[in-house]
């Protein structure tokens, strides 16, 4: 086995056996306790999203005292964001909190939306005189026969405004209460009253800036809460992991909109047009692509015209190897030339980038078939007697392995738009995207070198060495591991402090590098307790038993893993990588197969 380290290397690392052990093990431990830090993230399954609208419906009607429908009501207005509709209360008041998302303040002003069957009462809507319980009036104090009342809120569900049902009166813009809704509707469209409940409950999810649905293929059903940072990377209990911002796959430490022109101009035509460009000429008479298969300057079409190459211009058949009859182009076109150069240029850069990009992928994913073989290596270690029993610094090499490969590989997407001048242009001179370039291109460099070396020594057959072997390749695959890791955290921060952070386009963000790997979002619980579940009305029937605390999901899958599973959660085995598996999307795939997934 080849020694990789000198000995100042060495050094810089952990030199004995227990320290190396120790150091990859509590890397994160002191800087965060796992035990004592909650999750930034939460799933919400469908079992368990009414008990999470509850919760934040309970904390605005216990602070402003009032009903159900007029907290939801403040809340879709507000997009669900808690701190914000208690900010303005306290800027504002009550007053201008209410009128501003259409509740009326003087609610409590009728006690009663019914009356008495004894009166009679007209309908303003279709001038009809009724008895009095056929007549219903909102808490805005306008009155209309049940019948209006129900055309309208029919209209308005079918038209996808149920969320937020106007009062018909004209120029009112109060909400309507639900409860009202919800018994009229009902007595002749059950099925639109189920849809008018189903949209009040997904309001959680479509309307709320901090909750979104996972972007699984078939999907999942789950939603992710993301209470702090907006800015992150998640893994649904499914298995999926993807960036919260823009629900595209995790494609730190690539930015969203960097993301999205990549894989754009991966499977778009452009790059073919720019081949087109350096390598074809069009017919001056059919206008078609025509390339060049011979030394001759004179080029005929399969349409019959004949043409100079050199500058595209019409000519006669008559030629020598020398010259052609009739025709003369020794002068120099500057813009034609300059643009060709150009297309030549920004096809050789663009093939740079992909061709290392693509490279990492499908090394990702030969190394993918490593699980099997390292399960494998470790059965066999293990009933072998050896002195060393314990072989999770294989499995934490393993995880290194995969988020140093997905963090090379989107690197060199982030590397095109950086240092190219697409995008920044304008933000940087020639000389100072020089000097960056060179910069992050040193940090790529040496976590390439260390990644290729760390897939070495893991593929290595550990589990045919004798003990001093078996010690010091341990040794070897840890000091790789805290050696890789540091060398992300260098190149994260090199990103966002001198790279990023020094633009005045503000527009690009990354999402913060993590050890450990992307964060698996924690199943939801709500913190409200049975008494205050009393304090609610079921939505229906079908939803009035759905506040249990739902039962921990223990299934996973990698993003690849999207486009054949099922919606079924499947059990984790015990010792498996499928928590921390990385599948690079393969941008040569078809378009129509990439966009199912």
């Amino acid at each position: 086995m080849d020694d990789y380290f000198s000995a100042e290397e060495e050094a810089c690392y952990y030199s004995s056996d227990q320290d190396s052990f120790d150091g990859i093990d509590n890397e994160e431990s002191e800087l965060q306790p796992l035990s004592s830090k909650r999750s930034n993230t939460q799933v919400i399954t469908q079992e368990s999203l009414l008990a999470a609208q509850r919760e934040d419906l309970l904390r605005v009607m216990e602070l402003l005292s009032i009903k159900e429908h007029h907290a939801r009501t403040l809340l879709i207005h507000y997009q669900w964001d808690v701190e914000k509709l208690f900010a303005v209360f306290v800027e504002k008041g009550k007053d201008s909190l209410f009128s501003g998302a259409g509740v009326t303040v003087f609610d409590y002003q009728y006690g009663n939306s019914s009356f008495p069957q004894s009166s009679q009462m007209s309908c303003d809507v279709c001038m009809e005189d009724l008895p009095g319980d056929h007549m219903t009036r909102m808490d805005c104090g306008h009155c209309f026969c049940n019948n209006c009342w129900t055309e309208h809120f029919t209209v308005q569900i079918n038209e996808g405004q149920s969320k937020r049902i106007r009062c018909m009166a004209h120029q009112c813009n109060a909400i309507c209460d639900e409860d009202i809704v919800r018994s009229l509707v009902s007595k002749k469209r059950p099925d639109l009253a189920a849809k008018f409940d189903r949209y009040l409950l997904e309001s959680y999810i479509e309307d709320n800036r901090m909750v979104k649905w996972c972007p699984s293929t078939p999907h999942c059903g789950n939603a992710i809460r993301a209470e702090d940072d907006k800015l992150c990377e998640v893994e649904c209990s499914c298995g999926l992991q993807f960036c919260f911002s823009c629900l595209c796959q995790a494609h730190s430490p690539c930015s969203c909109l960097m993301w999205e022109l990549w894989r754009k101009k991966c499977r778009d035509e452009s790059e073919t047009i720019n081949w087109i460009t350096v390598h074809t000429k069009l017919c001056p008479k059919c206008y078609k692509p025509v390339e060049k298969n011979g030394g001759c300057n004179l080029v005929r079409c399969i349409c019959g015209q004949c043409f100079c190459w050199l500058c595209g211009g019409a000519t006669g058949s008559d030629h020598t190897y020398r010259s052609i009859a009739g025709h003369s182009c020794g002068r120099y076109q500057d813009d034609k030339e300059k643009q060709m150069e150009r297309a030549k240029r920004d096809l050789n850069r663009y093939t740079h980038y992909h061709h290392r990009y693509k490279a990492h992928t499908d090394s990702s994913k030969l190394e993918d078939k490593l699980r099997d073989t390292i399960h494998e290596k470790v059965s066999k270690s293990e009933k072998r007697e050896l002195k060393l029993k314990d072989f999770s610094w294989v499995t934490n090499g393993l995880d290194r392995l995969f988020r140093s490969r997905r963090v090379l590989s989107y690197s060199y997407a982030f590397a095109y738009y950086m240092f190219g001048e697409e995008m920044f242009k304008d933000e940087m001179t020639p000389e100072e995207r020089e000097i960056k370039k060179n910069l992050f291109e040193d940090q790529q460099q040496q976590l390439e070198s260390n990644v290729e070396k760390l897939s070495q020594f893991l593929e290595e057959p550990f589990d045919e060495f004798s003990n001093d072997k078996v010690m010091a390749i341990r040794i070897q695959i840890i000091n790789l591991s805290v050696a890789v890791d540091t060398l992300c955290k260098k190149m994260y921060e090199c990103i966002e402090n001198d790279l990023l952070g020094s633009l005045q386009l503000g527009i690009h963000n990354i999402s913060p590098y993590r050890s450990k790997g992307i964060e698996q979002a924690a199943q939801f619980y709500a913190s409200w307790n049975s008494k205050d579940a009393d304090k609610f009305q079921p939505l229906d029937s079908g939803t009035s038993g759905v506040t249990s605390r739902p039962e921990q999901a223990s299934g996973s899958r990698s993003s690849e893993d999207t486009i054949c599973s099922s919606s079924q959660k499947r059990p984790k085995k015990e010792g498996s990588f499928l928590n921390n598996k990385v599948t690079l999307l393969d941008l040569n795939l078809p378009a129509d197969f990439v966009d199912q997934n």
